[in-house]
């Protein structure tokens, strides 16, 4: 259900309020380009420093202008086991079709609290739930061996691994059942991930080049693994380009660059610093990528 090229589509600021027409644009752009799946209020949709109002409404907005045409994972996770299973539920309520859960950050809980953490969630609401473990950005690792007892509960149906971790990946898909799902959560890992099992992905760039994305794992699922290499290092510099500063900043940039978005993004984060605006146009030039900004 939730393979393929899923994106993780930003949260578009305008005057730093959500901006819904250029919300709804998006989500069009993407479906029109073959992207599998539209995952809302994850990382690169500033999911941690939108309002409770604020992340309701862009599950809400993206589930409307979806319209049912590809499932929606809607991101619903926070460092709170409470916050999140209220979020997973107004998820459910208003039609998501999954929700994609990131481990607790900061509070770096045992790997038993993970267990404990992902079961309570699941036990809470019907719609299934995909794991997301980025170590990188929450200081905290869930482990195959706690991924794989996860796996045993009826409605945990995958994981987004961002762990950079090929051997940490092998472990999970060898050890989980055909209809647990591993999603690759870092760009330019995908290849190498669908080559050992892995379902898809939930990208970055896919906000940038979606019909390259999907084309990629359509082409590898095909059993055409020459053409999908081909795509993997077309947009090698890309991928590697989207992470100069911290996601979001360079591919919302790059969105402005495109027309598709205000350059606008929330405090802490700050827009692309004037070194690296260059580096990113060059690379969005090669791809032939039609720039307006």
């Amino acid at each position: 259900m939730f393979g393929g090229s899923n994106v993780a589509i930003v949260t578009p600021l305008k005057n730093d309020k959500v901006d819904e027409i250029h919300l709804r644009n998006l989500v069009d752009f993407q479906i029109e380009n073959g992207t599998n799946g539209i995952v809302p209020c994850g990382t690169t949709g500033e999911s941690a420093t939108l309002t409770y109002e604020e992340h309701c409404n862009v599950i809400d907005i993206v589930i409307d202008q979806v319209k049912k045409r590809v499932p929606v994972i809607a991101g619903t996770g926070s460092n709170s086991t409470h916050e999140t299973i209220y979020f997973t539920k107004h998820a459910e309520e208003m039609g998501a079709d999954g929700a994609l859960i990131i481990t607790p950050y900061y509070n770096k809980p045992t790997q038993e609290g993970l267990y404990e953490h992902y079961k309570n969630i699941a036990s809470s609401v019907n719609i299934p739930i995909i794991i997301y473990n980025v170590p990188g950005r929450t200081a905290c690792n869930i482990l195959p061996e706690t991924i794989i007892k996860l796996s045993t509960i009826s409605n945990i149906v995958g994981v987004k691994e961002a762990s950079l971790s090929l051997d940490q990946a092998a472990m999970i898909i060898k050890n989980t059942e055909n209809n647990f799902t591993l999603l690759s959560g870092e760009d330019s890992l995908t290849y190498p991930l669908l080559s050992i099992g892995a379902k898809g992905v939930i990208s970055v760039a896919s906000n940038v080049v979606p019909k390259d994305m999907s084309d990629m794992c359509s082409l590898f699922f095909s059993g055409n693994f020459i053409g999908a290499r081909d795509i993997h290092y077309k947009l090698f510099d890309l991928f590697k380009a989207l992470f100069l500063e911290t996601n979001p900043i360079p591919v919302k940039k790059a969105l402005y660059m495109m027309g598709m978005v205000e350059d606008d993004i929330r405090l802490p984060l700050v827009v692309m610093t004037e070194k690296y605006i260059d580096k990113l146009r060059c690379v969005l030039k090669k791809l032939d990528l039609k720039l307006v900004n």
